[in-house]
């Protein structure tokens, strides 16, 4: 009964969700796909993201790509553009896209901190800027921001990773407040340690994976799916209290 409740509630609305190419983008958008949702899929790689939409469609959700940087302001303003003239309006906008550059302070380049700051969070601002326009007016909107328990703990070697995640963490807090008298709320999903593409130089030595899952009560990483289906959640009509938040799911990491 729970999944169909789920099912009616984002029936007809458009989703855009960014670096939804793979990881935890693609998860999001079969969970939203599969509850209903129309969606709008964002990445600079259009060959994954045609893959992603493939799976979108074959749970029988409607699904079109939008190859585009979210770093680059003309490549944003075209494609508000493009999605204003597929979809009409937009409900619920999942700024996911991110990237991360693991290394000491002093071996950083200017251009690898611009890189991570101007994809983890300046793509954010370009993306609210432009897309709420087509949110507002109707009484429903979400915005999720994938933040990182790097927004409330760090690790060495995270600089420009939780610089660009605790702020991040404030732009969310912020624009809640901001978007509040248009009833749409604006939330923060904070993963721990999850299964994916980018966290492969973990995943992939035995002494560093095993330091991981030793801080993790849960004693495992979190897998993608699981991030998808409290996405859903956040977007649903059972979700409209929550906003100017952050959920972190982090098997524990962070209560230590």
């Amino acid at each position: 009964m729970r999944a169909k409740f789920m099912n009616e509630n984002l029936n007809g609305k458009v989703a855009l969700i960014t670096g939804a190419s793979k990881g935890l983008g693609r998860a999001m958008a079969l969970a939203l796909g599969g509850a209903g949702a129309q969606l709008a899929l964002v990445s600079r790689n259009q060959q994954l993201l045609a893959e992603t939409a493939a799976a979108a469609r074959a749970l029988g959700a409607t699904a079109e790509i939008f190859p585009a940087d979210v770093t680059d302001e003309d490549q944003v303003r075209k494609l508000a553009g493009e999605v204003s003239a597929r979809f009409g309006h937009v409900q619920i906008l999942i700024n996911n896209a991110g990237v991360n550059v693991r290394k000491p302070i002093t071996e950083f380049t200017l251009g690898e901190w611009n890189h991570v700051i101007g994809t983890n969070l300046t793509g954010v601002f370009l993306m609210c800027r432009a897309i709420v326009p087509l949110m507002k007016g109707q009484g429903y909107g979400r915005i999720l921001n994938l933040t990182s328990i790097m927004s409330h703990v760090a690790l060495p070697g995270r600089t420009a990773y939780a610089a660009s995640k605790t702020a991040l963490l404030g732009l969310t807090r912020a624009l809640a407040l901001e978007l509040a008298p248009d009833k749409i709320t604006v939330n923060g999903i904070s993963p721990g340690p999850i299964a994916t593409e980018m966290n492969a130089p973990i995943l992939q030595n035995p002494e560093l994976n095993q330091q991981f899952i030793a801080k993790l009560p849960i004693g495992r990483w979190g897998r993608e799916e699981e991030i998808g289906q409290l996405a859903l959640y956040l977007c649903s009509d059972a979700a409209g209290f929550i906003t100017g938040t952050d959920v972190l799911i982090d098997g524990g990491w962070t209560a230590q």
